[in-house]
């Protein structure tokens, strides 16, 4: 079933479902869409597509919600999950663009991987925004896809509009969060998907023209409630099972990670680390906003003479290298020795 949530979405449906028309998979398919209170043309766009669609062998189940507001996009995705009926499902938003081979190469890989999220490499458009992230996207290990889930700032690491599981995993892991705008549906599913025992795997191949524009869904999370999600995760899966740790990065993004641990993880910071001499001359941090007498006060050191495990808040691919270059002077693995958190 390939499950498509719609709200508004006249200017990039036609090329939506003509992809899914163009699909090369020779199995049973179906495309289940949900029309969330559309007030374009959406519609008549999508009834236009059920005829093309059936006439190719493709069964067409269309849900909607009548009502003047939306409910947004996890309910969206829910009903249209809800109403289709394949053994797999592969999701599709509504401004993107599949390539002919997607259903075929993802449904592949989800018979090998039964209890993954299932993504895919992708094109971005327009070509020039969103560079570092596309990057990361496309290029991260296999190892990676799994060390880096849902910390950093970019979010899960096969990204929703790739994503391809099998029906029975997906309500294991139970559903989307039905919260509505500004709520990030897809990061609570894929952490739910992480706790539940769940793998993520990546087709190696561009499957998706992933279209980036201010009107996305995307933009209406705010930064503060991903931030405060991504902590309580990192509180949940890491720092839980270490007893002391170290921050790289002495700035802003270390002090503000520090600020948002919880008092017992704050206790096994032992330090913070960088390269800026002017932040180790100062030679510690000290917690002003702290309640205890005296106030906390935390060492900082450069990152040579730092002790492990270390959270790292410094962005990748930014420094021109510099950055990435210390870190493999170290000799670490990613996973055991350091995580980011940038």
């Amino acid at each position: 079933s390939v499950i498509v949530p719609v709200h508004n979405s006249e200017c990039w449906l036609d090329e939506c479902l003509k992809s899914v028309w163009e699909q090369d998979f020779k199995g049973t398919m179906e495309l289940s869409v949900f029309n969330d209170a559309s007030k374009d043309g959406s519609a008549e766009i999508i009834e236009k597509w059920k005829i093309k669609l059936e006439d190719a062998g493709v069964p067409v189940i269309i849900g909607r919600n009548d009502s003047s507001q939306p409910r947004g996009v996890g309910f969206a995705k829910n009903q249209a999950v809800i109403q289709s009926s394949g053994t797999y499902l592969c999701f599709l938003d509504s401004d993107d663009v599949m390539m002919p081979q997607r259903v075929r190469l993802q449904h592949e890989a989800a018979i090998q991987h039964p209890n993954s999220i299932i993504g895919c490499q992708v094109r971005r458009e327009p070509l020039e925004s969103t560079e570092r992230y596309t990057r990361w996207i496309n290029n991260l290990t296999e190892e990676q896809l799994l060390t880096q889930v849902v910390f950093t700032s970019h979010g899960p690491t096969v990204i929703m509009p790739t994503w391809f599981c099998s029906r029975e995993w997906f309500f294991h892991v139970g559903k989307f969060d039905e919260g509505g705008k500004g709520i990030p549906e897809d990061l609570l599913f894929f952490y739910k998907h992480i706790q539940t025992g769940g793998e993520v795997f990546r087709v190696n191949h561009c499957l998706l023209l992933y279209r980036y524009h201010p009107q996305a869904a995307t933009h209406s999370v705010l930064e503060g409630t991903i931030w405060n999600h991504r902590v309580r995760f990192l509180e949940d899966r890491v720092l839980s099972s270490w007893t002391s740790f170290t921050i790289w990065n002495a700035g802003k993004q270390g002090k503000k990670l520090y600020r948002s641990l919880s008092p017992a993880n704050q206790k096994k910071v032992t330090a913070f680390c960088d390269v800026d001499e002017k932040k180790i001359t100062k030679g510690f941090y000290t917690y002003e906003e702290s309640e205890e007498r005296p106030k906390p006060k935390i060492p900082i050191c450069h990152f040579k003479d730092a002790t492990l495990p270390f959270i790292i808040c410094v962005k990748l691919d930014l420094t021109g290298g510099a950055f990435e270059t210390n870190l493999s002077t170290l000799n670490l693995k990613e996973g055991m020795d350091y995580y980011h958190f940038n």
